[in-house]
């Protein structure tokens, strides 16, 4: 069966709003420090936009999270059934403490390049030959994921040798 679900990574209800709660915190406090306390105009410009950038994120986060990411043997793919990375794709997968991943997270690396630019903050995102796993997901699920990957591909290495 190859539509079996190997493990799932999501957000938990609770660290959702944190994230969520933090960003529009970020955002009003901005927007009060502008509107208050005027630096020149052109800083005020800038934490107003900064502000506004940051309120906006937090809406994207909160839409995002909802979702989980799926594996499977087939590979990485959203709730929503759009599909991340195929694990015959998948060249390696990078979980250190200097690797440039998402918090709480890992990244996978491709053999070649991906369907294309994509984020959903606080989830995961997609760059070129890379996709980042994490953000708002607790860190117990992403290295479970990521073991889980790291397996299959030394299956998949084990079975062509």
């Amino acid at each position: 069966m190859t539509d079996e679900i190997l493990a799932e990574v999501g957000a938990s209800a609770p660290r959702r709003w944190l994230a969520v709660a933090m960003q529009m915190t970020l955002g009003l406090m901005l927007l009060y420090i502008a509107m208050n306390t005027p630096p020149t105009l052109g800083w005020q410009v800038f934490l107003i936009l900064l502000g506004i950038g940051s309120l906006v994120m937090s809406v994207r986060t909160f839409s995002a999270s909802q979702h989980r990411i799926i594996l499977t043997r087939e590979g990485l793919s959203s709730s929503t059934g759009e599909h991340l990375i195929a694990l015959e794709n998948i060249a390696r997968v990078e979980r250190g403490v200097f690797a440039l991943k998402p918090s709480n997270g890992f990244m996978v690396i491709a053999k070649t390049r991906g369907a294309g630019r994509r984020w959903q903050p606080g989830l995961w995102w997609r760059l070129g030959k890379r996709v980042g796993v994490g953000g708002v997901a607790p860190g117990h699920q992403t290295k479970a994921m990521a073991q889980i990957i790291e397996a299959l591909l030394a299956e998949a290495n084990g079975a062509e040798s």
